[in-house]
């Protein structure tokens, strides 16, 4: 009976210190070593220490993770917008020839006697049309007379001309539109050939 108290005694004092050194050795990785913690304000080098060379290595990876993801959110909402922005640039480029085709019409019958009313009328249904095009974004490019510029004109011939300065647009083809700031169609141009 003696013998059982005094092993009681051992398992709550003794039994107690076995129990938690095992439980601090099994949090351990197998094949870890223990290492003093670390004074404060001393720094560890990487070397030092394979856990903190661990730790530093974790937090890069966690640091290089959330920039991409930041990188990702924003390449998203670029997109998202974008395509907002140019959804319509199909249909819009399935307009220009209607645009050109009414421009023409109002030329022919500004031209021919006794059509005034009709050039007034198609005058009217294409500023209707381009205002209403311009709502939507679309910008019209109208370089007539201007120095031509190669990233919004293309020039279908050169004409040499004394009158007008070399390298300007003598005649507009078809106007060139831009849609949200980005090119959507190059005006068609006239240049004047420089003397030779």
């Amino acid at each position: 009976m003696a013998e059982h108290e005094e092993s009681k005694q051992n398992n709550e004092t003794g039994g107690d210190a076995d129990t938690e050194a095992e439980a601090a050795h099994e949090v351990l990785a197998p094949g870890a070593e223990t290492s003093p913690a670390p004074e404060e304000g001393v720094e560890i080098e990487p070397g030092d220490d394979p856990v903190q060379a661990e730790i530093a290595q974790l937090k890069d990876q966690l640091l290089r993770s959330y920039a991409d993801v930041e990188n990702i959110k924003r390449r998203a909402a670029r997109d998202v917008e974008n395509a907002h922005k140019f959804a319509v640039e199909k249909l819009i480029n399935d307009l220009f020839p209607v645009i050109d085709s009414l421009e023409k019409a109002e030329e022919t019958a500004t031209a021919t006697e006794g059509a005034q009313a009709i050039a007034e009328g198609v005058a009217l249904s294409l500023k209707l049309f381009v205002d209403t095009l311009a709502k939507a974004g679309v910008e019209q490019i109208d370089p007539l007379g201007l120095p031509f510029d190669p990233q919004e004109h293309e020039a279908m011939t050169m004409v040499p001309n004394p009158d007008a300065e070399p390298n300007s647009v003598m005649d507009v083809m078809a106007k060139g539109y831009k849609l949200n700031g980005r090119l959507a169609r190059a005006a068609k141009v006239i240049v004047v050939k420089g003397a030779d």
